[in-house]
């Protein structure tokens, strides 16, 4: 265990006191240590340098058509309550003479998803991180998700869906690009393997 999965660890052991419960039971002897690893791991997005994420793996390509992966799934932790939330993100980009390996919009997805979140933010900042790498001719992200902090607490709401969009150049600019993004993210039963 690191110093700081330690410390956590010690917090961990107060905070269980505090609520009242013995720390010395059989389920809850290993707690502590359990939940700072997992609490690093949630949050080990920040710790990821985004250009290093990317290395090598952009290619000068001049197709110019809409590139989407759609459906990526998403964990992340609220930075308010530190209760999870979870969903999936759509991510497109229109090259402009650059591609990016596909299986890095993914890891993008995950490296802003593992820290203490908004998911306003968080879309924002994969749409960003996309447009600063490629430079393409405009980038969309949509995110929809259900939070934790909605659904156990407060207004305790189980079906309800946030969706957060980001869209820069020709995806703000043009309305039948970001139709035909929309279209494509939302359009679920036309693909041939649905059938």
């Amino acid at each position: 265990m690191t110093h700081r999965e330690e410390q956590l660890s010690k917090l961990v052991r107060e905070q269980l006191e505090l609520l009242g419960e013995d720390t010395t039971r059989e389920g809850l002897l290993k707690t502590p240590e359990r939940v700072a690893k997992a609490l690093n791991h949630l949050t080990g997005g920040s710790a990821i340098n985004i250009p290093e994420l990317i290395n090598d793996a952009i290619f000068e390509e001049p197709c110019e058509e809409m590139v989407v992966v759609r459906d990526i799934e998403l964990y992340s932790m609220c930075e308010h309550h530190m209760l999870p939330f979870f969903g999936r993100a759509h991510v497109a980009y229109i090259p402009n003479g650059k591609i990016i390996g596909l299986s890095k919009l993914p890891r993008l997805v995950d490296a802003f998803a593992r820290r203490l979140q908004v998911q306003e933010r968080l879309t924002a900042q994969i749409a960003e991180a996309v447009q600063t790498a490629l430079q393409p001719r405009g980038v969309g992200v949509v995110i929809e998700a259900r939070h934790l902090c909605m659904m156990m607490r407060g207004v305790e709401k189980q079906n309800s869906t946030a969706v957060t969009s980001a869209m820069l150049g020709a995806f703000r600019d043009d309305c039948k690009t970001r139709s035909e993004f929309l279209s494509l993210v939302h359009g679920r039963g036309d693909t041939p393997w649905n059938g």
